[in-house]
């Protein structure tokens, strides 16, 4: 399921910029690796950490403008489009257990 959290955001990702799909997933990865997460574990809290602290730095070094309001309204998709495909937005073994009863 983290795997699909990352697609997600690259596709956000690639929407919100003139990055072609290749540019923004690599750029998604650079950042994640920077803060040291793996693309497989990565939450929700997680990926909006990235997008606040590391991400706009990314894009203005690509040449993003506004690169800081590009990562809201990206993140913002993320997490609703998150919402609407099932993908968790938390981590906790109360949050998990409760999924696993809706099941």
């Amino acid at each position: 399921m983290a795997a699909d959290l990352f697609d997600l955001a690259a596709e956000k990702l690639e929407g919100k910029t003139d990055m072609d799909r290749l540019a923004a997933r690599g750029t998604l990865r650079i950042a994640l690796k920077e803060a040291g997460l793996d693309t497989r574990k990565l939450t929700i809290p997680q990926l909006r950490a990235v997008f606040e602290k590391l991400m706009p730095k990314e894009l203005e070094a690509r040449g993003v403008s506004d690169a800081a309001a590009t990562c809201q309204a990206a993140m913002n998709e993320i997490t609703s489009s998150a919402d609407s495909v099932g993908i968790a937005s938390s981590t906790s073994a109360d949050d998990v257990f409760k999924r696993l009863g809706e099941s």
